[in-house]
């Protein structure tokens, strides 16, 4: 195993990330923030970046699969960590804790917070906070396209790019589409902040939201989220580029090369929007019984939290902990199985469900047709059983690992509904919580730093499909 490929490639990340630094430092200087604390995150970060790369700098460019799962989590770690610094030298005060937990929840997009009055955060934090889920939703798509793939994580391999099929490929493979998903991605997010301006939404808000929108991450620039807006065109714009972020961004790199049918044909997006619209119905119907609302308030409302809780972006307009008991169980369903397979969203993912619905059919075939042959399919090709493993695996693991949050953060004093909560959106990458401590008009400030770092390490396993940070925790993994 030779890590000094890893180290060179994150230190081009971590300079990558110091050169973004620059970025709120300049709109700090703009807007008149008498702030260094960009300034100082960017130098130390630039220079331990520099230092890996030029230690690094004749290391093999290629990386094996051992090596593959080492930079995947190391990346993430890392970028983390060194995105936490501007928070915990801003004037924020918040401790190394909550510095990390807020830069742990910006890269992996879940949009948790510990900043308790966005209204009155400096600019340049806000900046930060919606930049940092701009890189990492761009990141997810990169590494759920052209690493996860390789590692054979909960059936990725069904989405590996057919010209690369050897995992020392991982790396030319990553550069030649990473600018095609980037012109893609900064186009969407480019038409978004357009949108939001002239809904109206300012320069500043539009900026931040279109970004944390692609990205499906849901950092606000206000407490009240886009219900500050009290805005019902910008709610349809959000809703609009939700979905276009959830959905797989190599059906956009397909319909590029040709492909004009396949936002159609493809399954996984067919189910997505067929389990959004089932969704808003549900929602729709059981407002319209229990809440005293208009026909249009009531599909506004259902529409925009259905979506914004399924795709894991988190944004809310109004507070649904207070509408029942039904919504709670609806909205943490829902959590579990998030969006489509290579996009910005979270959860298990819509394929998953459908190949595990599949498989359960075929089971139910054989048990009725004993010498009968039903293969698995997945848009209409034959699914091989060791990716069928694959899922089941994955999603037993995404299970047990929700219970065993469950457990450390009971242990650690949290209430059960916000210990089942906190544990959902974590893994599940959503943000907000259930409840009043971590629900919708709270935030996680007043919980206890073992709690935020428990949920730091979820967000995590959630981000990286789990099985690629577990692996990790293997003896075996580090023997030759």
């Amino acid at each position: 195993m030779n890590l000094r490929t890893v180290l060179f490639v994150l230190g081009i990340l971590l300079s990558i990330l110091g050169i973004a630094m620059l970025l709120p430092a300049i709109f700090q200087f703009y807007i008149g923030e008498n702030s260094g604390n960009f300034l100082t995150s960017s130098f130390i970060t630039i220079f331990v970046g520099v230092l890996l790369i030029l230690s690094n700098l004749y290391s093999e460019k290629r990386l094996n699969l051992q090596e593959a799962f080492i930079l995947t989590t190391a990346s993430w770690v890392g970028i983390a960590l060194f995105g936490s610094f501007p928070f915990f030298f801003s004037d924020l005060e918040l401790s190394f804790s909550d510095s990390l937990f807020e830069s742990m929840s910006g890269i992996t997009t879940t949009g948790s917070t510990v900043i308790a009055n966005l209204d009155i955060a400096p600019k340049g934090i806000l900046m930060w906070r919606a930049l940092l889920q701009w890189l990492g939703g761009i990141g997810i798509i990169v590494m759920a396209i052209t690493i996860l793939p390789f590692l054979g994580v909960g059936g990725m391999q069904l989405f590996q790019i057919q010209s690369a099929s050897a995992s020392e490929k991982i790396l030319p493979k990553t550069k030649e589409i990473s600018f095609k998903i980037f012109y893609i991605y900064f186009s969407l997010t480019f038409f978004c902040f357009i949108s939001y301006y002239f809904a109206g939404m300012n320069i500043f808000d539009s900026l931040a939201h279109s970004m944390t929108t692609i990205a499906t991450g849901g950092f606000s620039t206000h407490t009240e989220s886009i219900g500050f807006f009290k805005n019902p065109i910008i709610e349809i714009v959000s809703i609009i580029f939700i979905i276009m972020g959830s959905l797989p961004f190599i059906a956009y790199l397909k319909f590029i090369r040709g492909e004009k049918k396949i936002f159609f044909s493809d399954l996984q997006i067919r189910g997505f929007l067929f389990l959004i619209l089932v969704s808003i119905i549900v929602m729709f119907f059981y407002l319209l019984i229990n809440h005293d609302l208009g026909l249009l308030e009531n599909l506004r409302i259902a529409s925009f939290n259905v979506i914004s809780i399924l795709s894991g972006t988190g944004y809310v307009t109004s507070d649904f902990s207070v509408w029942g008991n039904f919504p709670l169980i609806f909205f943490l369903f829902l959590m579990f199985i998030g969006g489509c397979a290579g996009s910005t969203a979270c959860g298990i993912k819509i394929f998953r469900i459908q190949i595990l619905l599949s498989f359960f059919k075929t089971q139910i075939k054989k048990i009725l047709y004993p010498n009968g042959i039903f293969p698995v399919r997945y848009n209409k090709n034959k699914i091989n059983p060791s990716f069928v493993s694959s899922v089941i695996t994955f999603i037993y693991l995404y299970f047990l690992i929700f219970f065993v949050i469950i457990i450390l953060l009971t242990l650690n004093g949290m209430d059960f509904v916000s210990a089942i909560s906190g544990a959902a959106s974590a893994i599940s990458n959503v943000g907000p919580g259930l409840g009043e401590k971590i629900g919708p008009s709270g935030n996680f400030k007043d919980l206890s730093n073992i709690s935020k770092w428990i949920l730091s390490f979820g967000m995590l396993l959630g981000r990286l499909e789990m099985i690629a940070v577990l692996v990790l925790f293997v003896p075996k993994f580090w023997k030759n």
